[in-house]
């Protein structure tokens, strides 16, 4: 069950993966104006998610910020869509008004960032307080800081709302550290508001642990993951940084560089069509 559960991993955040590496090119030669920013390093995280979301047939409404295009293709956004928004064309998933940082698709229930920092989180709340319905909101550690988040969490404890809090932990704003920003933890943070919260590393197999509170009641996950390019634009923060997704690959072997080399093969051919086009 475990292989199985790992093979389809593999298989999202090969896809993921190869699209962020499209992108980071289509950045480097300009064919992308406007700022980006790439989930590369962080995708175990959404595409772990999305294969035991989908296992428990839960359609969740979704609320990402920033570094979400992993989040949008993990959960079967549509690839053609999600390039044509970061060439900035009307066709693109927000209609080439949202850009990187702002994708929505009403087909997998992605609801588009505003654009202030952590206000997805109390919007996420509202909708799932209004509608009842499984709720997903991702964080990164800095947004987690934010005042409003903060109530957010009292409030969805204290109504024991069936929503998901993914605090995507790379330890970085920008370049501080955590340290620098904070003395405290926000998955102690939750647990004062008498929710359930975990401190975990982007391993697919402590996510699925985790995966029987789902929905259930408020669930924070503070996942340490690393990011591999900068925070913003197309460049390489260190070459030495952790990837889950080469030990992935190393676990099967062949069969990893297999579908590796198969999304590497259609994301790649996408994308050079798509670019000829513009």
């Amino acid at each position: 069950m475990s292989k199985e559960y790992l093979k389809e991993v593999l298989k999202k955040i090969s896809i993921c993966r190869n699209f962020e590496l499209n992108v980071f090119n289509a950045v480097k030669k300009n064919n992308i104006k406007f700022p980006v920013y790439l989930s590369a390093g962080q995708e175990s995280i959404s595409a772990s998610l999305a294969t035991i979301i989908k296992k428990k047939k839960i359609k969740p409404l979704i609320f990402a910020q920033h570094r979400c295009h992993s989040t949008y293709l993990s959960f079967g956004g549509n690839i053609r869509k999600l390039i044509y928004e970061l060439l900035g064309s009307k066709k693109g998933c927000a209609y080439g008004m949202g850009g990187s940082a702002s994708i929505q698709s009403r087909e997998i229930n992605m609801f588009g960032h505003d654009g202030h920092m952590g206000t997805q989180a109390p919007i996420a709340v509202g909708a799932c307080f209004q509608s009842k319905k499984p709720t997903i909101v991702f964080l990164g550690d800095a947004s987690a800081e934010e005042d409003y988040v903060l109530a957010s969490l009292g409030w969805a404890s204290t109504k024991k709302l069936p929503i998901l809090f993914i605090v995507e932990d790379n330890n970085l704003s920008i370049l501080t550290e955590k340290k620098v920003r904070r003395n405290w933890d926000i998955h102690s943070v939750a647990k004062s508001f008498k929710m359930k919260a975990f401190n975990i590393s982007d391993n697919p197999l402590e996510i699925k642990k985790k995966s029987k509170y789902f929905f259930r009641e408020p669930i924070l996950l503070n996942i340490n993951t690393n990011r591999l390019f900068w925070h913003s634009g197309a460049g390489i923060d260190s070459d030495k940084t952790f990837d889950r997704y080469k030990s992935l690959r190393k676990i099967f072997g062949a069969q990893g560089n297999t579908i590796h080399n198969k999304a590497k093969e259609k994301i790649d051919i996408l994308w050079k069509k798509m670019l000829e086009r513009q």
